[in-house]
């Protein structure tokens, strides 16, 4: 190969991010936007929240990373609470649907009552089954109303990043219980020329002895077609079977799913019609 396999730089990561972006098909250009919501007792200790990202306008969709209640104040309401203003804000900004991922140990029977379902279903390597659900904002959904709305008393707010640490260190706590921790490892890679100049470049990461996620793939037009993608893919595939994963995951438009289906990836499930006019693809592949 006339190019070398080196490290990814941070310009060069954020770039790929760029590039990335321009290729996602749109009208207008994307606004990405962070937000943590966090509920207070009465003496202010944070006792649940969330955790979410806005994708508006071309992904039009809220992203929910994490949601939180603390185990003392459960079956109040304040899980329904936090969610509606989540769905509160998508709406706000114009956002068409909210996402998230939850397991067999956590919530789903819950955000199956929100209206929200199941659009991919996986058995991980560690024994628990993910899922990932949808609500569509714009469709007729029923709202539902806890019997107890007792948490509704407690104040509900937006929050900051050491919110979001105190949230996102009670959901680790609970899912200790459950879940094994594993260290995660990074594979920032790049192929460059003899010269140096940027040809292509990966973004992965592996949690050692469990799964692996390829996060951006991308190379420059002028070289596609060439077998650089797919050596980047195999690199990463082999890094993430060194630390011990057995499955790789990872995400796909309907402009590029084919690459990964070329390279032996399944669809684990799909999204329809997000963005507007294009369905997009979680895939997998055991390795």
């Amino acid at each position: 190969m006339e190019y070398v396999i080196d490290d990814l730089t941070k310009e060069e990561a954020g770039y790929i991010g760029e590039k990335i972006n321009e290729v996602v098909p749109r009208e207008v250009d994307a606004d990405e936007e962070g937000f943590v919501l966090k509920v207070e007792d009465e003496s202010g200790g944070i006792i649940g929240g969330c955790i979410a990202t806005a994708y508006e306008y071309h992904w039009s969709r809220v992203l929910l990373d994490d949601l939180w209640v603390d185990e003392r104040y459960r079956h109040q309401g304040i899980g329904s609470m936090i969610l509606r203003e989540v769905e509160r804000i998508a709406r706000e900004k114009g956002c068409r649907v909210v996402t998230l991922g939850t397991a067999s140990y956590m919530a789903r029977p819950f955000y199956e009552k929100h209206g929200y379902t199941v659009f991919t279903t996986m058995k991980t390597p560690n024994g628990y089954i993910s899922y990932s659900l949808v609500k569509y904002l714009d469709r007729d959904t029923p709202e539902y109303v806890p019997t107890n709305n007792t948490g509704t008393r407690f104040k509900l707010s937006l929050g900051n990043d050491g919110d979001a640490e105190v949230i996102e260190k009670g959901l680790s706590t609970y899912s200790e219980a459950y879940v094994h921790e594993c260290e995660t490892v990074d594979f920032y890679r790049k192929l460059a020329d003899n010269a140096g100049k940027f040809a292509a470049g990966v973004i992965a990461d592996a949690e050692k002895g469990d799964r692996a996620s390829i996060d951006a793939l991308f190379v420059e037009e002028p070289l596609r077609r060439k077998g650089l993608g797919t050596y980047l893919l195999k690199e990463a595939e082999r890094f993430a079977k060194e630390n011990g994963a057995s499955m790789v995951f990872t995400n796909a438009g309907d402009w590029n799913v084919g690459f990964f289906k070329k390279n032996g990836y399944l669809v684990r499930g799909e999204l329809r019609d997000v963005p507007k006019g294009h369905n997009c693809y979680e895939l997998y592949k055991t390795i």
